[in-house]
């Protein structure tokens, strides 16, 4: 049996953190003494303090390693979290890289002491026009490069010929910015009648009230005014 310093010395976890395992009920000492309060844990308990360190280490929660803990055996079990945790590592791995990459942006655009960061925003209105359009559901505005990649591959051999003016539009028909989920239609003028394909629709777009702003948004901002539209070097926001 070990007092709780020598424990700590060989498993390499503070004395703090082993009360506080104690308290949570995720690494119980073998004994403790009623009347003076003193931990001793057994040899065997350096190998589950171990597989704690390990699975903290892969950045598991307190809670997530008891349960892991409790299924250390089952492989299957084991595997099914390991992926899921390193899934979730991935993501967030991405999430850094975008992040790196807008530092960068604003970074470059500083030194380079660009002016196209201030916008004045003045009305447009569009008439009445025969648009190709797609309309669906994203899981967030950086993803509205799909509906394009829609809209060229079902097009591909339709031969549209581009209305006057030309104009390609994002749309974004949610009443404010959300983080998921987000209503997103992309609309391009066409000249002619074309029939539908599966996720392409060919229709006529009503006047529209617009703000004008010039240049388009920067990457970071998409999606902030709750709408948009995507002309030649300019963007227009319902």
């Amino acid at each position: 049996m070990f007092k709780i310093g020598e424990f700590s010395k060989l498993s390499r976890i503070s004395i703090r953190m082993l009360r506080h395992y104690d308290e949570i009920g995720l690494l119980v000492p073998e004994e403790t003494d009623p009347w003076t309060g003193y931990r001793r844990y057994a040899a065997a308990q350096l190998m589950t303090a171990n597989r704690i360190t390990a699975l903290r280490g892969l950045g598991f929660s307190l809670a997530e390693t008891a349960a892991l803990l409790a299924c250390w055996e089952d492989r299957t079990a084991m595997e099914t979290r390991l992926l899921a945790q390193r899934a979730a590592v991935e993501a967030s791995i991405q999430e850094a890289l975008d992040r790196l990459r807008l530092l960068d942006t604003t970074i470059e655009r500083l030194r380079k002491d660009e002016k196209q960061m201030n916008y004045d925003v003045t009305i447009k209105t569009l008439p009445e026009r025969q648009v190709a359009s797609v309309r669906q559901i994203l899981p967030c505005y950086d993803r509205e490069g799909d509906l394009w990649h829609i809209f060229v591959r079902e097009t591909a051999l339709l031969h549209i010929q581009d209305g006057d003016p030309a104009l390609c539009i994002s749309v974004y028909h949610d009443g404010e910015y959300k983080e998921a989920d987000v209503d997103v239609e992309i609309q391009k003028t066409v000249k002619g009648t074309y029939p539908d394909t599966e996720h392409v629709k060919f229709k006529t777009a009503g006047d529209s009230g617009l703000r004008h702003l010039p240049g388009p948004l920067p990457p970071d901002r998409r999606g902030e005014s709750g709408g948009g539209i995507l002309g030649r070097g300019q963007r227009l926001c319902l």
